[in-house]
């Protein structure tokens, strides 16, 4: 069950939320409450997408049974793992940002525990995409076109394994360093 209690809106109360959340999040760029809001409000048809997919695909069909949740408790050993290592990456860019796997906002406007499920592991696994593809979290561009459906990838599953590795495996070209 994705923690957090989920609040079923009607139509102009969806409208109102989105609306409320889209000038919040300008306002205030670091407010993940109202970005996660306004996803959540806006995004229901790309969330039923993705839960398609996922059920269509052997390892998507497991992480939906599973449903493994990045929180500290599950993630925390990423940290004593050797350098080159998925998972030591993963950790060294949390630290790097002083950022949690438990900081994530609940769900809250998802009609089904399923698609709840769906938009919560879409926010927990976006900084394995950041990992990944080598990206800050400040800069927006288009990649991955041919890599794996990264939603269905068990990630946890893999942080033992060679960073290099697991991008080639997964056709992940990590973005160019940016100089500065």
């Amino acid at each position: 069950m994705v923690e957090g209690a989920r609040v079923r809106l009607r139509g102009w109360q969806q409208a109102a939320v989105a609306l409320g959340s889209a000038v919040g999040a300008l306002v205030d760029p670091r407010r993940a409450d109202l970005i996660a809001a306004l996803g959540e409000t806006t995004g229901k048809p790309a969330f039923e997408r993705v839960l398609e997919r996922m059920k269509r695909n052997p390892k998507g069909r497991e992480v939906l049974l599973d449903r493994p949740r990045v929180i500290s408790n599950n993630v925390g050993h990423a940290w004593d793992l050797p350098e080159n290592t998925f998972g030591a990456a993963y950790a060294k860019f949390m630290g790097s940002r002083n950022f949690s796997p438990d900081n994530r906002p609940p769900v809250r406007f998802m009609e089904t525990e399923e698609l709840a499920y769906v938009a919560m592991r879409a926010r927990e696994v976006h900084d394995f995409w950041h990992t990944l593809f080598g990206l800050p979290t400040n800069l927006i561009v288009r990649a991955g076109m041919k890599a794996t459906d990264l939603m269905c990838v068990y990630y946890e599953k893999h942080f033992h394994e060679d960073l290099e590795e697991v991008r080639q495996r997964w056709g992940i070209i990590p973005a160019p360093s940016i100089q500065g």
